[in-house]
């Protein structure tokens, strides 16, 4: 049983800087993450706004397609690929600031990420199999069954299948904590998930920071 549930779209910024705290708190505590998938393109895929720009919206489907990619990788190898796979892709996005040349030639783009996840590259096939939307779909809709719709990314669930099962959006963090501040983090939002509290919430107040 996983200690933690982590719900992901590779392209989001936030899912990514939180990631990399589960990541930390992962390796100094041995706990066990299940990587699980929500699509921003999905969740937009109804949305019209001045915001959702076509660019924006090209964004969210380059997401989806990784995750295809990531589905195809769950089935052959694992959840232990999906996780070297969600590294290698979101240290290219984001600290690597590569994603120009993701919209570019996305195949190519996939090919080299799943490579430097030491995966097959040819998985990249799988960037346009519709067949894997229906999980997709299924773990988005199971990730807002657990917050309720008016959320976005990333979903954590600690305990997951467990009496103390508690799910939260979030937390949304600029920075990524580490060491000793990432376990405070981390024994805090656990407590306050599993403790029936609904909602804590303020506004942004700095930008992504991937160091």
């Amino acid at each position: 049983m996983a200690d933690l549930d982590f719900f992901f779209d590779p392209v989001c910024p936030w899912a990514w800087i939180t990631s990399r705290w589960v990541s930390e708190t992962q390796q100094l505590r041995d706990y066990d993450i299940n990587w699980r998938f929500i699509s921003l393109a999905v969740i937009n895929e109804q949305l019209v706004a001045d915001w959702y720009t076509p660019e924006y919206r090209a964004g969210h489907v380059r997401g989806l397609q990784a995750l295809r990619v990531a589905d195809a990788l769950r089935m052959a190898d694992g959840n232990d690929a999906v996780g070297r796979f969600y590294t290698a892709v979101g240290t290219a996005i984001h600290p690597q600031r590569r994603a120009a040349e993701m919209q570019a030639d996305a195949d190519a783009f996939i090919r080299s990420v799943l490579t430097a996840a030491g995966c097959d590259p040819e998985t990249s096939l799988a960037m346009d199999d519709e067949s894997h939307d229906e999980y997709i779909r299924a773990d988005t809709a199971l990730a807002f069954e657990r917050t309720g719709k008016d959320v976005g990314t990333p979903i954590l669930t600690f305990a997951p299948g467990t009496a103390r099962e508690g799910s939260f959006f979030g937390p949304v963090i600029s920075t990524i904590p580490r060491g000793d501040d990432a376990l405070r983090l981390w024994d805090a939002v656990e407590t306050l998930a599993t403790s029936g509290v609904a909602e804590l919430k303020r506004s942004n107040r700095s930008r992504p920071i991937f160091d």
